[in-house]
């Protein structure tokens, strides 16, 4: 199984890949780990497969590179090797039960990347968890935002994507976020009384949401505590058994 961390910056994607990395060894699962960020230092997994070992940001700098522009210019020389990352991590996922994929801590370096959208394209049926923290969600708009870039994120990698909310170890009411996230019927019906065309226009895509997306239930996750990492095992379950849907 081959399961993708993707996420803004501060979502917690590195934390949580190598937290419930560690829940899947402790339950008896063999584990490979693959990080695609050219700029992270430190890691709290073992990495089989990283892409330092051909380039880091630190050293395209060093170069005369500002610290985004190394960043886009290292994607670029990895994409001449892109073909060989996907051969190692479908070996990897042939080796190991599960595979965890950690993203650059930019995620538009991914995603608006032709490395990232070749690579995900490229491997086997992997299943996609994009992460979004409690401090984006402040208005009703935002929680219709957060579930439709998850639909993005499908949309622009081609791979089965469930949202999740990161670091619910810091939420105090829990259950205001699942209500908005969960029941799109109660948030469109927020939406409606929202009198800016900001809201207007959050209403109208929220609406369209039930026949756009694929149905998938929302994931509620602490690389902290580890709660939801049972969940997400059987997520990530289902995704690869024929029997299962992700309801």
């Amino acid at each position: 199984m081959i399961l993708t961390f993707i996420g803004t910056a501060g979502s917690g994607k590195t934390t949580l890949s190598g937290a419930f990395g560690r829940y899947l060894e402790e339950s008896g699962y063999s584990v490979g780990y693959v990080n695609l960020d050219t700029g992270v230092e430190d890691l709290p997994y073992p990495p089989d497969v990283d892409v330092r070992d051909d380039v880091t940001a630190w050293e395209i700098m060093e170069e005369g590179y500002g610290p985004n522009g190394a960043i886009v210019e290292s994607y670029d020389r990895l994409l001449q090797k892109v073909d060989a990352y996907v051969s190692g991590i479908t070996k990897l996922a042939e080796e190991m039960d599960y595979v965890i994929i950690d993203t650059p801590g930019q995620m538009e370096t991914f995603l608006f990347h032709e490395f990232g959208v070749r690579l995900m394209e490229g491997l086997p049926s992997p299943l996609t968890v994009y992460l979004f923290s409690p401090d984006i969600l402040k208005r009703p708009a935002d929680f219709c935002f957060s579930r439709f870039f998850s639909l993005m994120v499908d949309l622009r990698i081609g791979t089965t994507t469930a949202p999740a909310l990161s670091k619910i170890d810091t939420v105090e009411n829990l259950d205001r976020y699942r209500r908005f996230l969960d029941d799109i019927d109660y948030l469109t019906s927020r939406l409606k009384l929202e009198p800016s065309t900001q809201g207007l226009l959050a209403y109208r895509m929220c609406s369209s949401l039930p026949e756009l997306a694929p149905p998938t239930r929302v994931l509620y996750l602490s690389a902290v505590t580890g709660e939801g990492f049972d969940e997400l095992e059987t997520l990530a379950y289902e995704h690869y058994c024929t029997c299962g849907d992700l309801t």
